[in-house]
């Protein structure tokens, strides 16, 4: 059997959404060797090479467990799904009471014996929105009724979102958004997603009015803060004016890769402002092709969900797409001053660890539902 042959027996399902995570995360190779230079010479004496290697472990053990979600049959997860929910409450709750402060906020838990950090929201991520597909897709005929739209999808919902919320405002915003979306794809009742909607608004003003008397587990005043400095300086603040200066110098073909300078000015070159340095190294073209990866999987979701037969195979694949576009877009938007900073990664791009794993693991369990479609139309 020829080398083509056996990888196309082995790597099945959606030629597509394999090709855009490859060149995601060679985009991604490239951009932390180059955005990590000068973290390099501050930390590691000078040893670029250092975290080039690093990231490039993250990457190949990303690839392992993206491989091993595709090799597990999709259904497998929707059995899972409510363990992993029920794991993840007291996970978020810990982190938030116990977790490791970093940069003042509390999203990690530090791994024992092992000096590594785990970002709880990430796992958060993957269980919520697994449990509501599956609630979305064994509850197609009764999603009109409050007992079985209500208690089970919507109160999970709120429940995570608000446990990350204290923390990571941002993270928050984006998963309600996605679970928000797929009820309304799922056609879950209006007056549901308007009860979701009130219920936010709701948690979120009790958060700021908890922030005024536990300042150190909500963060209302960096909010507050960043949301001022958004309405008020139209330049905004040192971190945009940098990324600004950033996208300005990359012009049409970019500065060159290694050439940037602003990543010896940014904070976290390679994790919230990866866009800014690659449109600086490789310009309108390197920005308009993370673009492109991410609409082109989105649109290559679309057309699973068109082909798929069930509805928790549906749900999954866009949940997880949905999640991913949502959060390179706001990554995106800061870049360029659309939006307040937050802190919200590139995923596949970023420099990261859970972050990163877990964005794999996404991408591995949509290509098991591409796998099992393709299987039941060839």
């Amino acid at each position: 059997m020829s080398l083509g042959k056996s990888l196309n027996n082995e790597l099945r399902g959606d030629t597509a959404i394999w090709l855009i995570t490859i060149v995601l995360a060679l985009v991604s190779l490239l951009a932390v060797y180059s955005s990590t230079g000068s973290m390099a010479f501050r930390v590691k004496d000078g040893n670029t090479e250092f975290f080039f290697l690093k990231h490039l472990m993250i990457i190949a053990v990303s690839f392992f467990i993206m491989y091993v979600m595709y090799k597990i049959p999709y259904e497998k997860f929707k059995k899972w799904a409510p363990f992993c929910l029920a794991l993840t409450f007291p996970m978020l709750a810990y982190t938030l009471w116990q977790g490791a402060d970093i940069n003042d906020a509390r999203r990690w838990i530090a791994v024992p014996f092992i000096d590594l950090t785990f970002q709880t929201s990430d796992f958060a991520k993957i269980s919520l929105i697994t449990y509501v597909a599956s609630m979305i897709g064994s509850k197609q005929e009764y999603i009109e009724d409050f007992a079985t739209a209500f208690t089970p999808i919507i109160v999970p919902i709120l429940l995570t979102c608000g446990l990350i919320a204290p923390a990571d405002l941002s993270t928050a915003i984006i998963l309600f958004a996605t679970c928000f979306l797929m009820m309304f794809i799922g056609r879950v009742h209006w007056k549901f997603l308007g009860l979701l909607l009130l219920f936010g608004i709701v948690i979120f003003a009790i958060l700021i009015i908890a922030g005024q008397f536990f300042p150190e587990y909500v963060r209302v005043d960096t909010w507050t803060s960043r949301l001022t400095e958004y309405a008020t300086n139209v330049d905004g603040g040192y971190q945009i004016q940098q990324s600004k200066i950033a996208i300005a110098s990359g012009e049409w073909i970019g500065v060159g890769p290694g050439n940037s300078m602003q990543r010896n000015f940014l904070p976290s070159p390679f994790a919230d402002f990866i866009y800014a340095i690659i449109t600086e190294e490789y310009g309108l073209v390197g920005a308009l092709i993370i673009i492109v990866m991410f609409v082109w999987l989105l649109i290559r979701t679309t057309a699973l969900v068109t082909k798929s037969a069930k509805a928790f195979g549906a749900m999954l694949a866009v949940g997880f797409t949905l999640c991913l576009t949502i959060q390179a877009f706001v990554n995106i938007a800061v870049s360029v001053h659309l939006v307040p900073v937050t802190g919200v990664t590139m995923p596949l791009v970023s420099m990261g660890g859970t972050s990163f794993l877990f964005a794999s693991m996404m991408i591995g369990i949509i290509l098991s539902v591409s796998r099992h479609i393709e299987s039941i139309h060839e």
